[in-house]
């Protein structure tokens, strides 16, 4: 005869001469807490480690790069081939491989000032982020070398690498640190020569180092805010960047990429002049600065004769703002 045991009680069910069968598990009492089945790790964990790679070379202020070459290409009369969009490519490489080192040198600091960073808040290592700013420097090497040739390679695109390292590995935190990045991004420009004579794009480098002299000495008070006298600065600056793209031929579509490149970041400064000059103030300027850059060189695309290169240029603008507010500039 079988014997029954009530039903949910841990047992068996078994009878005389019969093999014992697991019983029905238990009901889960009512305020259990909720089990849920793991989540697909692998497809996460990518997607939070390109977010990550993102915000560490700060992936769309690149969009602000290829202008450089392009403005020193035009500039030179190469014209916007594949041979210069190659070397706007290799710049490219060469600007987020400064991110990746700038984050490399400055991870004990943003630890204290910046943790949200991706290598103080530990979603990347600084052995990867070395390894990133290396692999993108070779790169931008490689990438330069098939575009323009050893001798473009040897004149141009060695100089400038060897620029950023040189801001993010000592330069930065002296008082030579404005002066070298500004050097950095006239070699930038100069980059769109490639192997041919650097002086017919001098003018154009002068523009974009005068603004990013001026932006850097701002950006060094992103923390704490910054004295009334860096945004005059600042503003005398970009008032030489501007003078430096004009020619006697200047028509409608200079003064209209002019236009716009002093509204997108004159008011900005304006503020911190006006102001305290608060530390997001200051952060907000410095953006804004950054993504000038492309109007600049719609100005210089015009000056360089070529206004259809300065439309894409000048409309890149809306989307790296837009882009920003994803993932940080400075």
């Amino acid at each position: 005869m079988t014997t029954l045991q009530p039903a949910g009680a841990a047992g068996t069910v078994a009878g005389a001469g019969s093999t014992a069968r697991p019983a029905a598990a238990p009901a889960p009492a009512a305020d259990a807490p909720l089990v849920l089945p793991p989540f697909p790790g692998r497809a996460f964990h990518a997607r939070r480690a390109l977010r990550a790679h993102v915000e560490l070379v700060r992936a769309p202020a690149a969009i602000t790069v290829p202008g450089d070459v392009l403005a020193g290409a035009l500039a030179a009369g190469r014209g916007t081939g594949a041979r210069t969009l190659g070397l706007a490519a290799s710049s490219v490489c060469l600007y987020w491989a400064g991110m990746a080192l700038n984050d490399w040198a400055d991870r004990e600091l943003d630890a204290v000032e910046r943790p949200e960073r991706p290598l103080p808040s530990g979603r990347i290592t600084p052995r990867a982020a070395l390894a990133t700013a290396a692999g993108l420097t070779a790169a931008g090497l490689g990438v330069a070398a098939l575009s323009g040739g050893p001798r473009t390679v040897l004149r141009r695109t060695l100089p400038l690498a060897a620029a950023v390292w040189a801001y993010d590995l000592g330069a930065k935190n002296t008082p030579l640190g404005p002066a070298v990045m500004a050097a950095a991004r006239a070699l930038d420009v100069l980059h769109g020569t490639g192997p041919g004579p650097a002086r017919p794009a001098l003018a154009p480098a002068a523009a974009v180092a005068a603004h990013t002299l001026g932006l850097t000495r701002l950006s060094r008070h992103e923390v704490d805010g910054a004295p009334p006298r860096e945004a005059a600065l600042a503003l005398a600056a970009s008032a030489v960047a501007a003078a430096g793209t004009l020619r006697r031929t200047t028509g409608a579509a200079q003064a209209a990429a002019l236009a716009l490149y002093a509204g997108s970041h004159a008011p900005e400064l304006v503020r911190v002049l006006r102001g305290p000059g608060a530390a997001p103030e200051v952060r907000r300027a410095v953006g804004a600065g950054i993504h000038a850059l492309l109007p600049l060189q719609a100005a210089l695309a015009v000056r360089g004769g070529a206004p259809r290169v300065a439309v894409p240029l000048a409309a890149a603008l809306p989307l790296v703002r837009r882009l920003a507010r994803k993932v940080s500039s400075t």
